[in-house]
């Protein structure tokens, strides 16, 4: 798709960063698990770490667009690395930029932005899933701010993060979202513990665990926005951080599609190259459309958060297409590697294991189509209103 020049060179010169400095560690982060530290510090020294954080509080300022065309390309190379980038930035830092008060900006943001500190978020819970409104984490109101208790599930970068963004039950007496308060909690604080870290089909590199506080003291200062609107404001986090997501299914699909082009002019069968024959240029055209059609919803989302227009339907469009896009990309980009694409040799079979996140992180895709088709009946009865009906001569 076309794009101005500034984003092309910005794509050029994350892309020879994640290819050069990213690249040699994937297979063995894959592999055992481990994510090196280094390459935190290296993303650090280059401001990926804190795209989403304005210059005064020692952020890049980047635009919104630039943020996800970081986590694509990364994401082209180690979709581990595109997640906790975008776990970091979208969920550990926007909050705080978003609706944090000046002293927790000029508290946090620094710090997190330079990679100095890694900041997480914490919203699902083990009895919840995606009823993130059944928070089960009580905060209780003591002298001088917080008692939390509970446990958070599925929380990337919560083995090393330091800054974590939650939610926790302030009003007992309230059901469902109202009620719902958000918290700066800080690694170190008594009753503050993060399980082990969880063995998973795919992004490996990423660290998932649990997050487990037990009467954890929280200060007043540290409550995130006003008391109660915590769940609206991590709903709002969401649908920006879904774009990302969309960002990071689009950088995957493209470097399996990258994979099994390169790979289909290269594999000789019955005389001459595999991209010769129908079967293969299909596949290659169907996969070239599902990329195309994926990153032009992405790019759309997030040029629309980059204008601060509203962007619920459009960002959970984003999600669901790319998400399911990727599917069908990495699944065909084995079946032209063939018995090679199912090995470990090549990085498709990765790839294909990385990729079902996409469709379950930050709202399902079920929960999309939800989201999806909610916002279109609304538009429907402000341009319709009632019953549309033909009337009958």
């Amino acid at each position: 798709m076309y794009l101005e020049k500034k984003y092309n060179d910005f794509r050029a010169r994350i892309r020879d960063f994640a290819e050069r400095v990213i690249g040699p560690h994937v297979a063995r982060v894959d592999e055992t698990g481990v994510y090196p530290k280094e390459l935190f510090d290296a993303m650090g020294k280059e401001g990926y770490l804190g795209m989403v954080v304005p210059k005064e509080y020692g952020g890049t300022g980047f635009e919104f667009l630039e943020y996800v065309i970081a986590v694509e390309e990364l994401s082209r190379v180690c979709g581990s690395t595109g997640l906790s980038v975008a776990a970091h930035n979208g969920l550990g830092c926007s909050p705080i930029v978003r609706f944090g008060s000046e002293a927790q900006k000029k508290k946090y943001l620094p710090e997190v932005a330079s990679g100095k500190k890694i900041a997480s978020f914490g919203l699902t819970e083990p009895q919840g899933g995606s009823d993130a409104g059944n928070t089960q984490t009580t905060a209780a109101r003591v002298e001088g701010g917080w008692k939390i208790t509970g446990t958070k599930c599925w929380i990337t970068n919560a083995s090393f993060g330091e800054v974590f963004n939650l939610t926790a039950r302030s009003d007992p007496k309230s059901i469902g979202p109202k009620g719902i308060s958000a918290f700066i909690i800080e690694r170190g604080w008594k009753g503050f513990s993060s399980g082990r870290k969880e063995n998973k089909m795919g992004l490996r590199g990423s660290d998932t665990a649990f997050l487990h506080l037990d009467e954890v003291f929280c200060p007043e200062e540290n409550l995130l926005g006003p008391e109660g609107n915590g769940f609206k404001q991590f709903m709002m986090t969401l649908d920006t951080g879904r774009i990302a997501i969309g960002g990071m299914a689009v950088g995957l699909a493209q470097g399996a599609f990258d994979v099994a082009a390169r790979y289909a002019k290269e594999r000789h069968a019955f005389g001459q190259p595999i991209s010769t024959y129908q079967a293969i240029q299909w596949k290659l055209a169907d996969m070239a459309v599902q990329i195309e059609a994926a990153r032009h919803l992405v790019y759309h989302a997030a040029r629309m958060r980059d204008m601060g227009l509203p962007l619920v339907k459009e960002a959970a469009m984003a999600k669901l297409f790319s998400s399911e896009a990727v599917r069908f990309v990495t699944y065909e980009a084995i079946q032209v590697l063939g018995g090679f694409g199912y090995s470990s040799r090549y990085p498709v079979e990765r790839m294909y294991r990385d990729m079902k996140l996409c469709e379950i992180g930050e709202g399902t895709s079920e929960i999309q189509r939800i989201v999806i088709a909610r916002e279109v009946l609304k538009q429907t009865e402000k341009l319709f209103g009632g019953m549309v009906t033909e009337k009958l001569s």
